[in-house]
């Protein structure tokens, strides 16, 4: 709960302790990220929240600020920008006061210590700030093991140190998770470097299972499902042959290598297209990047623990399918998804920062519909009804119609109810059109149309209105993929209903009476 207007008052008239700290500048963000990873480790375990105030001198004066809500923003900003791991609970706000205004960064004290800032412990101690030496650092890694959460920190009690590839620890993870200069200095041994990284239980003596998967010499011992399993069909169903089948398995390090690879040189197709007799342009099938990141994210919010299953990366000749077990975590729920983060693995997914394959946290569905909509594919479908799985579907581009019309970058979820086998939109109301009048194409645009007969009738008004009509407009004015109508335009044409007169980029349709 924020401070009131007197607490602040409070502690701007209040000398500089553990707990507070004051600054005039405005954008220091090192000084205020240091502060922020000071306040959450909480060295002395005081388990009181810590105050960065921000307009105000040393001495508590206020300086006449005024701070706007894009200021507030990238303060807040700073909790997910990839350089405080694992990312602190903190909120930010302003207090106005007759000498100016002052923002307030709130910190409350982590449960998952120690945290660093860019590969560094910063604590506090009294109004002292500074990088934690190795006692404090035991310290605040005892105390993270006591309070661990979450699964991929809990000690993998059957394995040993001897499970753990200790020289990939050091060569290849090390290195990227803490700062050059702390390692410089660094006496300690081994297993004290993987407990203060939460890859190692001292209080056990057994790696944590977050160490596991990260380093481990046979990962899908201690937790099985822990692969991705790649299946390539012929066709639109599982039930067409299978092209290509492959197993990525193994440690993080080298399965997501892997994995990185296969998408960049197998996933993406291009081929020339001809725009004018002059011109052509690549047509990608799907854009790499989009991918990898959808199966990046998979590995990173899966759950591990529970069952056995793998994540499935399905890809069929008119889409991918990519379906990881558990579905939507914590605070994330139906309404506010994908605009709310948080973490089933806080641990992997610092694992998966610092090897660099998560740029910022919460930014994964926002940059794919970006790649999706440059390539000028549709939107995402993110399939959330499953209890217990969490499925997103990527078109092919290069079987979608070629049209000039505008997509829309927002993804498009879709629960699957069990009741009625229907999908409901979050972006269309739930009714359900169970008649077509003359009427009808007033109708589609406010309901959600399930039944094929209807869809097919209302295409056929729709073209029978708009010779012209693309099948984006068609999809969007029934609420469906534009998957959906290329396939009730194949069954029309096979009933000799309606044909194409032209190419799909300037033809027209007509309608067979």
């Amino acid at each position: 709960m924020p401070l009131t207007k007197d607490e602040i008052r409070s502690l701007l008239g209040d000398i500089e302790n553990e707990r507070v700290e004051r600054t005039l500048s405005t954008d220091n963000t090192k000084k205020m990220s240091e502060a922020i990873c000071s306040f959450a480790n909480d060295i002395r375990n005081t388990k009181k929240p810590g105050y960065f105030l921000i307009g105000a001198d040393d001495n508590g004066i206020l300086d006449g600020q005024t701070f706007t809500d894009e200021q507030l923003r990238s303060y807040a900003g700073l909790r997910n920008s990839g350089t405080l791991l694992p990312p602190p609970a903190m909120m930010v706000y302003k207090e106005t006061f007759p000498e100016g205004e002052v923002a307030v960064i709130e910190v409350q004290p982590s449960v998952d210590t120690p945290v660093r800032y860019k590969g560094v412990i910063w604590i506090r101690i009294g109004a002292r700030k500074a990088e934690a030496n190795t006692k404090e650092e035991r310290i605040l890694t005892e105390k993270g093991q006591i309070h661990s959460s979450s699964f991929d920190s809990r000690p993998c009690r059957e394995a040993t140190i001897d499970n753990i590839d200790v020289e990939l620890f050091k060569n290849e993870y090390l290195p990227k998770a803490v700062s050059p200069a702390t390692l410089a200095k660094d006496k300690r041994t081994v297993v004290q470097q993987m407990a203060s990284l939460r890859l190692f239980d001292t209080r056990f003596n057994c790696p944590t299972y977050a160490g596991i998967l990260l380093l481990g010499h046979d990962p899908q011992y201690f937790i099985p499902g822990a692969y991705i399993q790649y299946v390539k069909f012929a066709g639109t169903t599982r039930a067409t042959k299978v092209l290509k089948e492959n197993r990525f398995k193994g440690n993080l390090i080298s399965m997501l290598k892997e994995l990185e690879y296969f998408i960049k040189y197998s996933i993406e197709n291009k081929r020339p297209e001809f725009v004018s007799v002059l011109r052509e342009e690549p047509r990608i099938n799907y854009p790499w990047e989009a991918i990898r990141e959808l199966a990046m994210n998979a590995v990173m919010h899966r759950a591990y623990n529970g069952n056995n299953s793998p994540i499935k990366f399905y890809e069929y000749s008119d889409r991918i399918e990519i379906d990881n077990p558990g579905n939507l975590y914590g605070k994330v729920n139906l309404d506010n998804f994908p605009n709310e983060t948080d973490y089933r693995n806080p641990n992997i997914a610092e694992i998966m920062l610092n090897l660099g394959y998560v740029n910022r946290f919460g930014s994964g569905v926002n940059t794919v519909s970006t790649l999706l909509e440059e390539n000028k594919s549709n939107p995402a479908e993110f399939l959330l009804g499953y209890y217990t799985t969490f499925k997103v579907v990527v078109q092919n581009a290069d079987v979608i119609e070629n049209g000039t019309d505008v997509i829309e970058k927002k993804p498009t979820v879709i629960v699957n109810t069990a009741e009625s086998g229907t999908n409901v939109t979050n972006d269309v109301t739930n009714d359900v059109t169970n008649d077509v009048t003359t009427n009808v194409t007033n109708d589609v645009t406010n309901n959600v149309i399930n039944d094929t007969d209807i869809r097919k009738e209302v295409v056929i008004e729709l073209m029978r209105k708009n010779k012209r009509v693309s099948v984006t407009q068609i999809a969007k004015e029934l609420n469906v993929t534009r998957r959906t109508i290329f396939r009730i335009i194949d069954v029309l044409k096979s009933e000799n209903r309606i044909k194409r007169v032209g190419d799909l980029k300037s033809g027209t349709w007509e309608v067979i009476e």
